[in-house]
């Protein structure tokens, strides 16, 4: 029966989905017993000390929130194997539980892109590894559009602290901006920063400002302003894959390891995102229609009649303004639809295809590869923990 230490956040609803896969793995393969041990260790008695509580205490390995700091080599020195959670910077000595940065950052990008914006923004912390590597990704898929993105720092001593709610050089920014603007923040804590930024300064959400997050922490996306929109991870497969990670290590030695990889998932829409950057009201009401409508068997006839547009008018000014036919714009949103539901339900694909008014399991099956590359239960068992 292995001992492990857990030096995480246990606030955070990213550290929380991270703790269902490791317990899950252990549960399936452990028993395994946990020293949950307070972050405020690794500042009172820092790597030495844990190290020492770790010896006493006969840990068999340790995953945790880790300061980069070059006493780690006196953890690996001991023998005791260890994964980091890589909230600063990536570690180089071990493995770490990381995330694939850039790819987020291009799915918020190409969200927005589709929903017609032309300004952009951004809003997060320059020396922190996920935030940095979510805004380059951003930013190249932006520019590759043509379009520029705006920028704003996060220098405060703490995020935790409330300087968001009072007049603050964030909310001379926000003013400043062109508008509309779609702005993504690099997490869901400086999403609501932002909600309560704009709320300050008489900043409409989502008419003048998009703002979209990361994490999909539903009670902290619930409680914004209005409810903020996310992008929702992996991580309880990344806290199970690191967990297996753990227990090889544990077995065969420290020498051979890899990262794990959390990876975005699909964006979970609410308010703050729930606008078309478009001043052509006809597009903008087939836009609405679509999206209210995409979980029964859409066509583009059914669009053509909502608004006072022959369908050739219309099938032009809509590719001009989002970029994608009528029928490739449903097409892709079905998909989305699809993979959310694949992703937070039970249902096999073909209640699934029913519960969307879809009668052809098998067309959707098509479809979904076409554009996953892969088939509908293949991306289930990549994304859902314990089942690859």
């Amino acid at each position: 029966m292995y001992k492990i230490i857990l030096l995480i956040d246990f606030a955070e609803e990213y550290s929380k989905d991270l703790l269902k896969g490791i317990s899950k793995y252990s549960s399936e393969y452990g028993p395994w017993i946990f020293c949950r041990m307070p972050l405020f260790h690794r500042e009172t008695i820092g790597l030495e000390g844990i190290l020492q509580w770790a010896l006493e205490w006969e840990a068999d390995g340790i995953i945790g929130q880790l300061y980069n700091d070059k006493d780690i080599q006196k953890i690996v020195q001991a023998g005791i194997p260890v994964i980091a959670q890589d909230f600063k910077e990536r570690f180089s000595e071990i493995p770490n539980i990381t995330g694939a940065y850039h790819e987020t950052g291009v799915m918020a990008a190409e969200y927005f892109l589709k929903k017609g914006f032309t300004h952009f923004a951004f809003y997060g912390f320059g020396d922190i590894v996920w935030s940095r590597e979510r805004a380059e990704g951003y930013e190249t898929r932006i520019k590759r559009a043509g379009y520029r993105v705006h920028s704003f720092e996060n220098t405060m001593d703490s995020s935790g602290e409330l300087w968001y709610y009072k007049p603050s050089s964030l909310s001379q920014w926000l003013k400043s901006l062109p508008k509309p603007i779609a702005l993504w923040a690099c997490d869901d804590n400086q999403g609501q920063h932002i909600t309560e930024a704009c709320r300050l300064s008489g900043i409409r959400i989502p008419e003048e400002v998009a703002v979209l997050g990361v994490d999909n922490d539903v009670m902290l996306c619930e409680l914004s302003d209005p409810p903020l929109s996310s992008i929702a991870l992996d991580a309880e497969k990344g806290g199970y894959d690191a967990a297996r990670l753990l227990d090889y290590m544990i077995r065969n030695g420290l020498s051979e390891y890899q990262d794990i990889i959390v990876k975005p998932t699909q964006i979970i829409t609410r308010q703050s995102t729930d606008i078309y950057a478009t001043h052509d009201h006809h597009i903008a009401s087939s836009l609405k229609y679509i999206h209210q409508n995409i979980e029964r068997n859409l066509s583009v006839e059914d669009v053509v009649k909502q608004v006072p547009l022959s369908r050739r008018s219309l099938e032009k000014r809509f590719q001009d303004i989002t970029g994608y036919p009528i029928y490739k714009y449903i097409y892709n949103l079905r998909i989305e639809k699809f993979t959310q539901k694949l992703l937070e339900t039970d249902m096999t694909v073909f209640e699934i295809a029913l519960d969307m008014g879809l009668n052809d399991s098998k067309n959707i099956a098509r479809q979904f590869r076409q554009v996953k590359g892969c088939n509908p239960i293949e991306y289930r068992n990549r994304y859902l923990a314990g089942r690859s």
